[in-house]
């Protein structure tokens, strides 16, 4: 069965939470990925998205319409809070605070899947 992200069509995480992260995940610390630019400072340790710190949320990397079409603009360099947040968990069930995300854009829970659990 081929299955496609359904993170593409949803994006709801996106502008719900604050994606906060340690500072050093930035590109402008060695090692660093998330573009520095696209970030905010919280304090001495921490730096989050910009565009989700306050409301109404909406990172500053994603792009198109929620519960549409989105993408991410910095997909491969994204911090680990995203990469962190799975869709479906690891023995193949919908994530229920996905699902639950997605239903106050009135979109269906998603079903049992063999998708690859790291979204």
């Amino acid at each position: 069965m081929s299955e496609t992200n359904p993170c593409l069509g949803c994006g709801i995480c996106c502008t719900h939470f604050r994606i906060s992260f340690y500072w050093a995940e930035a590109d402008d610390a060695p090692g660093g990925t998330v573009p520095a630019g696209m970030t905010e400072k919280l304090n001495d340790f921490l730096r989050c998205m910009k565009g989700s710190n306050s409301l109404p949320r909406r990172c500053t990397a994603l792009q198109g319409e929620v519960g549409v079409g989105v993408s991410c603009s910095i997909y491969a360099q994204r911090p680990s809070p995203c990469r962190e947040f799975p869709v479906y968990l690891e023995d193949g069930s919908p994530n229920p605070r996905c699902d639950s995300l997605r239903a106050t854009i009135g979109l269906p829970p998603l079903l049992p899947s063999t998708w690859p659990a790291a979204a």
